[in-house]
């Protein structure tokens, strides 16, 4: 599976189990000039900037090792650019993450998710 195709896999399969726990969708791969983020998601009273990484072997760490400092630096100035750029948004927000392990076969052996990932 190629990277982007990888990627795709991942978000969609983040979006699934994240609207099972509640987050309500609205949108995805925002980019500005910043940098992207993979999922805009409400929930409860927050607006939540989702990080979805995904994974097929751990031979270079797991996919919460694999967000570096430069990457939240570009989430945190992401997620300022689109409170921003939109009205109608919750004052308070957050960043989390989806870590995403799949076998050769595609399928997810791990989904995780980890809330205020990036403070």
């Amino acid at each position: 599976m190629k990277r982007k195709e990888l990627g795709a896999a991942g978000e969609k399969l983040a979006r699934n189990f994240l609207k099972k726990k509640g987050y309500r969708i609205r949108e995805t791969n925002f980019r500005c000039r910043e940098g992207e983020i993979d999922i805009v998601a409400e929930r409860k009273d927050y607006l939540v900037f989702v990080e979805v990484r995904t994974k097929t072997s751990s031979g270079f760490g797991s996919p919460e090792e694999s967000v570096t400092f430069a990457k939240k630096e570009k989430l945190i100035a992401s997620a300022l650019a689109y409170l921003n750029s939109h009205k109608n948004v919750p004052d308070n927000w957050r960043i989390d993450f989806v870590g995403i392990e799949l076998d050769e076969n595609s399928k997810a052996t791990r989904i995780e998710l980890i809330e205020n990932a990036v403070s």
